[in-house]
């Protein structure tokens, strides 16, 4: 799998695609979504559709494609190998979002969980092969959170496609199989090739399995936190783990903001637009004091 524009730039998120068969563009087709790396605090999360027409999902089956998580990395590359050389009437996309991506979405002012994330995500990839002319008929996807509630809102957005969402819909259809393969070999290879933008000194490249509770991820952390700076953008900075050892191993840093004073006896936060009786004077936010401006009318 070729994931040289991922090598390039892994700040964001990377959109990769094999070409569509023509058979899909004419014939109706079925389209499994899955994903690979949704829990692990480091490295990207690959969101993978794959699918191929309905005439032809016994062949797709006769490739014993199974769910990614029972497989061997070397029987993940072989079924993946087989499905692109299977190219006339199958096809894949992947949408790859690094850890940085993942991170401030979910600690921006306006927060962005990692369900409401996935779910965007696997709602373009499904709009993506639709705008690639890809005859979609029936969408299959391993769910997110509540599969009734997630299948509805997919169903809205797509509501001519019979779309249906399950638990372990990996194991039980071979499209969502075949998608959790591409996502998987994709992660696998962009976590192996990771192009660090910060030049680390001594990088130990035995990260571990990548998951939270794993002692030599945790202790690859310990070791990669910069006292000031943090981790690099390998590591998802806004799961627990990563937090707790910034607590333990960073510097403590204290922001400037406005003299705080006295807090006692603070009244609604209505009452500061009232032209009521105040116990002492407001001051204006030392935006306003240090450049000397004063209101030149009362509202």
């Amino acid at each position: 799998m070729d994931l040289s524009e991922l090598e390039r730039d892994n700040t964001g998120r990377c959109r990769l695609n094999s070409p569509v068969p023509a058979v899909c563009r004419k014939e109706p087709c079925v389209l499994g979504v899955d994903e690979a790396g949704r829990g692990p605090v480091l490295g990207p999360m690959v969101y993978a559709i794959c699918y191929c027409p309905l005439s032809r999902l016994a062949d797709l089956k006769a490739l014993k494609v199974a769910d990614s998580k029972t497989l061997s990395e070397s029987e993940r590359d072989r079924l993946f190998a087989k499905m692109e050389e299977d190219r006339n009437f199958v096809g894949w996309a992947l949408d790859v979002l690094s850890p940085n991506l993942i991170s401030t979405s979910m600690l921006g002012r306006v927060k962005y969980n990692l369900n409401s994330l996935s779910h965007d995500t696997a709602a373009g990839l499904v709009q993506y092969a639709l705008d690639q002319g890809v005859n979609v008929a029936q969408v299959f996807v391993d769910t997110v959170g509540l599969p009734e509630t997630y299948q509805e809102r997919l169903q809205q957005c797509f509501p001519d496609i019979e779309v249906t969402v399950k638990a372990k819909a990996d194991a039980l259809y071979p499209v969502v199989s075949a998608a959790s393969i591409c996502a998987k070999v994709a992660r696998d290879q962009a976590v192996k090739n990771w192009q660090f933008v910060e030049k680390l000194q001594d990088l130990d490249i035995d990260y571990g399995s990548g998951y939270p509770n794993d002692p030599k991820t945790k202790a690859w952390l310990r070791k990669h936190v910069e006292p000031i700076f943090g981790f690099p953008q390998f590591v998802r900075f806004s799961w627990r783990t990563a937090q707790s050892i910034l607590e333990k191993e960073a510097e403590v840093v204290t922001w400037e903001d406005s003299p705080t004073g006295d807090q006692e006896g603070l009244g609604r936060i209505t009452s500061y637009f009232s032209e009521g009786p105040r116990t002492r004077p407001r001051l204006p936010h030392r935006y306003f004091q240090e450049r000397g401006l004063e209101s030149v009318t009362t509202l």
